[in-house]
């Protein structure tokens, strides 16, 4: 069966799920509330299938709609990529909730909003969920599938199983908690890593190149817990009375973030953050990383 699915927000993430459903030969409809984001979303698709060597057939099964309401119209699964803003989620689904079909499966792309907020205005709250997709979604394959308060079982089992069909790595989070699973992990790590240029310890250069040429180069093939059971939970349990008492316990943004911001340093967008970044290397990062991803996750389904 192609399910039909409807995306809302036709950025960075939006049209890279679009891209997905429409390689996996279902029909998407997607629409953004911006005129310009709406007009370059087909262009954006063409030019992500013509770097993964894919021809433009699946712009065919896309439709860029201008209203939510003509987008989520007759949908089997309604996606929402929209900025992370708690307020402007909630209204989007009080929309979908009575212009999509009632059967509809009501999920949202937040990376770390708890989904129970997102759709507490939402009615039948057994058919929202959480999809948490990572960036680019035409390359990282997990998807966080997230239970809310009220998710029924069939909702979480016949997304979990779309998105399996569709080439994809879905896990269940359990939980409705801040971050869900991958960005708490990600996030803590970022914790650390600040900490330690903010005291001195070493600089950001440093801290990439540690990561990059340590754990890091392991990460997809050896998980932290994984990791712990190999070298042994007893050396873990010795290993964490010594460190954990000095990791940072910090409960709030870190004033050094709030310095580089005030410095007008907010990374690619201003061309300098903890590093200089003029346009080349920019553009240099971006194709490595994708470089990088694509070779990797070819690897891995050679395995």
């Amino acid at each position: 069966m192609a399910e039909r699915i409807a995306i809302l927000g036709g950025g960075l993430m939006g049209h890279g799920i679009a891209q997905v459903f429409a390689c996996a030969g279902h029909e998407v409809r997607i629409t953004d509330p911006v005129t310009e984001a709406r007009a370059g979303i087909l262009a954006r698709i063409k030019a992500s299938l013509g770097e993964l060597g894919h021809d433009d057939g699946p712009l065919a099964r896309i439709e860029v709609l201008d209203t939510l309401q003509d987008c989520v119209a007759g949908a089997d699964l309604v996606i929402e990529a929209a900025p992370e803003n708690l307020e402007l989620k909630q209204e989007i689904f009080a929309d979908v909730e009575r212009a999509a079909p009632p059967a509809a499966i009501l999920a949202s792309n937040t990376s770390v909003i708890p989904i129970t907020l997102i759709m507490s205005k939402v009615t039948n709250k057994t058919r929202a969920l959480g999809t948490h997709w990572w960036n680019p979604p035409y390359l990282v394959p997990l998807v966080e599938v997230v239970r809310a308060s009220e998710s029924s079982d069939e909702a979480i089992t016949a997304t979990i199983d779309l998105l399996r069909r569709v080439g994809k790595s879905p896990v269940e989070v359990k939980k409705d908690v801040p971050g869900f699973v991958g960005n708490r992990l990600q996030h803590a790590l970022w914790r650390e890593a600040i900490a330690l240029i903010a005291d001195g310890v070493c600089d950001a250069k440093t801290v990439d190149d540690v990561v990059k040429s340590s754990f890091g180069a392991r990460l997809a093939v050896l998980g932290p817990i994984e990791n712990a059971d190999l070298v042994g939970l007893d050396l873990t349990r010795a290993i964490h009375g010594y460190v954990l008492p000095a990791l940072d316990r910090a409960t709030e943004p870190s004033p050094y973030l709030d310095r580089l911001i005030a410095e007008g340093r907010l990374g690619f967008k201003s061309n300098r953050g903890f590093h200089d970044w003029p346009p080349e290397a920019q553009a240099a990062l971006r194709s490595k990383v994708a470089k990088h991803l694509r070779a990797s996750f070819r690897s891995m389904d050679g395995d």
